[in-house]
């Protein structure tokens, strides 16, 4: 079995809700696991992972893993929200899988809302990470394709191009397919418009 694995997919992909039913299965069969993210991510809580769904467990909240050292017993490390950490971090993930042979599974975003990979994920693809796409639909109105983009939006529904990619909150992005990426993001500049 691989030890590093990295599952994306869009926003709302379920991936912290697969995060957090892994660590319930890892540590019902008595596998020592621990699970960090990222202090940047305060969203819902500073010291948990929590699911839209309702469901959370808890979680070493870390600004970096520079010192991070695993528990001697620790056979599985689960990281959230992978693509605000750095691509050092990335390194010494890599060194936990490989030298301490404990398995490694991060979640999170592959792209940004500018179609540009996150620096994480970036490393984690160019280290050789087993990638695990998850899915989920468009949230574009009636569109039931595969959702494989973002959109940011501001608070008059124009798409933003610019700024800023780490910020937290999903109020003002859209999972969306390539193709209204594309229709929204380099031609129409209003979240609402546009049909497919």
């Amino acid at each position: 079995m691989a030890n590093l694995h990295f599952h994306y997919g869009a926003m709302g992909s379920s991936k912290s809700a697969r995060l957090i039913i892994t660590a319930y299965n890892f540590v019902r069969n008595n596998t020592p696991t621990e699970v960090i993210k990222p202090q940047f991510d305060s969203r819902f809580s500073s010291d948990k992972i929590v699911s839209r769904i309702g469901i959370e467990t808890p979680a070493l909240s870390l600004q970096n893993l520079h010192g991070f050292v695993p528990k001697p017993d620790t056979k599985v490390v689960l990281v959230d929200e992978v693509q605000f950490f750095s691509p050092a971090d990335i390194d010494i993930l890599v060194n936990i899988a490989d030298a301490k042979n404990i398995i490694v599974m991060c979640y999170g975003l592959m792209v940004d809302s500018n179609e540009t990979l996150f620096p994480a994920s970036k490393r984690l693809i160019e280290v050789g990470a087993k990638l695990h796409f998850m899915e989920s639909n468009c949230q574009m109105p009636g569109c039931m394709e595969l959702a494989t983009h973002h959109l940011r939006f501001d608070k008059n529904g124009n798409v933003v191009r610019a700024g800023e990619q780490f910020e937290l909150g999903d109020s003002n992005f859209k999972s969306v397919c390539r193709q209204h990426f594309n229709m929204l993001y380099h031609k129409s500049g209003k979240g609402e418009k546009g049909g497919r």
